[in-house]
């Protein structure tokens, strides 16, 4: 689920961090300390590459999920969205950063609880989502495209829907571990993570602001967290879509729509809401740190190093804040390229 595995290996470098670089800001001011201003500028290139494929799919995912909701453009809703993160981002700096993560977290684990019970306890059970499961998989192409029907004829189209078996599955299964599509995805997705965590400034930002004895902790818990939340949605609403034949195609799923419409077909009207609200708690919580995270690369990296050597705290702040509104306004621009 995510970068489970590289939050939790990151946290034995954090403690490393504030054993052997206690002054440090960011990454790359260790990098510029140990091999000098060559491998300083490439790894500032990779640290801002990874900050703006971050905040590129951060937000595309959630205008996509805004505009299925809503209706609202996707490009506007792009460049909508870090509105709410400049204000309190700027005013607040890092402790802001950790204060709306904190309280973000919560809300989202409040709306995972009730999506899971209402699947698992009120509306469905275990036993019965088992049972539908087995069952999709044993549809043939007559009885899905029966399932998938508009009235006077079918949409239904093989590989665009979850019905009948799964291909490279262990007996077309929905529910098991023996899957090769999972595999491929499994390894795609620890070996590209590993670029997306450990060159990520706002991981080492955070690892630095932390206290030593906090450290560990901090991204243990921040590692499992990152495991319970894919795996709750994935377990729930995900599975819930498919035992329901609900009518989401592959590009859908693809672009992250499989919660909010299980959601609203489960709760109405009330569940839109849910994953509005869920959405925007992730997107702010996540926008702010990348925010942060450049603020810091360009004032400690590129100003105080290459233009102002000489810059004191109060214009490094100042830098910080201009950077954190400029890249605010640009992230809409970078989710549309």
């Amino acid at each position: 689920s995510g970068a489970t595995i590289q939050v939790l290996l990151f946290g034995i470098l954090a403690i490393e961090v504030k054993r052997r670089a206690r002054t440090a800001h960011t990454v790359t001011e260790m990098v510029l300390a140990r091999w000098g201003k060559a491998a300083h500028l490439t790894f500032i290139f990779f640290c801002f590459m990874t900050n703006i494929i971050v905040t590129s799919m951060l937000l595309l995912g959630g205008a996509a999920t805004v505009n299925a909701l809503t209706g609202m453009n996707t490009n506007l809703a792009s460049f909508l969205i870090p509105w709410g993160v400049i204000a309190y981002t700027a005013a607040g700096g890092l402790k802001a950063t950790f204060m709306a993560s904190y309280i973000h977290t919560a809300i989202i684990f409040i709306v995972l609880v009730v999506c899971v019970y209402t699947v698992y306890v009120k509306a469905y059970s275990t036993d019965s989502i088992y049972d539908m499961l087995q069952m999709v998989a044993s549809y043939n192409t007559d009885q899905c495209e029966a399932i998938f029907n508009d009235g006077t004829k079918t949409f239904f189209e093989k590989g665009s829907f979850s019905c009948g078996p799964v291909v490279d599955n262990e007996q077309g299964s929905y529910l098991t571990m023996m899957s090769l599509g999972g595999l491929k995805f499994g390894i795609i997705n620890i070996l590209g993570n590993f670029g997306t965590v450990f060159v990520d400034q706002s991981y080492w930002q955070s690892a630095i602001a932390a206290k030593p004895a906090s450290t560990h902790k901090g991204y243990l818990l921040g590692g499992l967290v990152w495991f319970t939340i894919p795996f709750a949605l994935a377990t729930s609403l995900g599975l819930a879509g498919v035992a329901l034949q609900l009518p989401i195609s592959a590009s859908e799923a693809g672009a992250g729509l499989v919660p909010p419409a299980v959601a609203t077909h489960l709760f109405g009207s009330g569940g839109a809401v849910m994953m509005a609200v869920m959405l925007f708690m992730a997107i702010t919580s996540t926008g702010s740190a990348e925010g942060i995270a450049v603020s810091s690369l360009v004032a400690y990296d590129l100003y105080r190093v290459y233009i102002n050597p000489q810059a004191d705290g109060r214009k490094i702040l100042l830098v910080s804040k201009v950077v954190i509104v400029v890249f605010g306004l640009l992230m809409g621009v970078l989710s549309v390229l």
